[in-house]
């Protein structure tokens, strides 16, 4: 392939088109685990590999985007706007204060996809506690992270999730 020879249009699209991929894989993968050993199991492994990616990915993006360890809020709230999933679901990040940062999932592919599907909402609490966590503390050691809502409990009808990030 010569990503040269294509269009900004066509490199766009290419570029959600493959974070849609990952996404449907990873979800693809998840869902086989879950129908041969069950949600507990499938949760424990998806745990795992996010411990694992979410590090490798903030790592990534700090490379890309120049972003320096220990960069605070700032550089975190930079950071989360060039995940993968961030081309494909809807999110906001706002600061609550000068040492907070809110992160909210609107719109998830994923729940929209078990939706469609017919099957319960997934319960990524476990898994986020793990991913957003991690991918804070790459950025920035000294952040710390808690879950504000997110599956299995209650949430918003107009968000999944929603995470806070400070420092103390």
């Amino acid at each position: 392939m010569d990503l040269k020879k294509l269009s900004r249009e066509e490199l766009e699209y290419l570029l959600v088109d493959f974070a849609k991929r990952w996404l449907a894989h990873d979800g693809l993968w998840f869902q086989q685990v879950e129908q041969a050993h069950g949600m507990d199991e499938a949760i424990k492994l998806d745990t795992g590999a996010w411990e694992r990616f979410t590090v490798l990915e903030a790592k990534r993006i700090m490379e890309f985007r120049g972003i320096k360890e220990g960069g605070g809020l700032a550089a975190l709230k930079e950071a989360l706007q060039y995940r993968l999933y961030s081309l494909v679901n809807t999110q906001e990040i706002f600061e609550k204060d000068e040492n907070t940062l809110i992160f909210k999932m609107n719109k998830c592919r994923v729940q929209s996809a078990r939706k469609r599907k017919g099957m319960p909402e997934f319960p990524c609490r476990p898994v986020g506690i793990v991913e957003y966590s991690g991918f804070a503390a790459t950025i920035d050691p000294r952040i710390k992270t808690s879950c504000i809502y997110c599956p299995p409990g209650d949430h918003p009808e107009d968000s999944f999730c929603a995470w806070e990030f400070y420092i103390e």
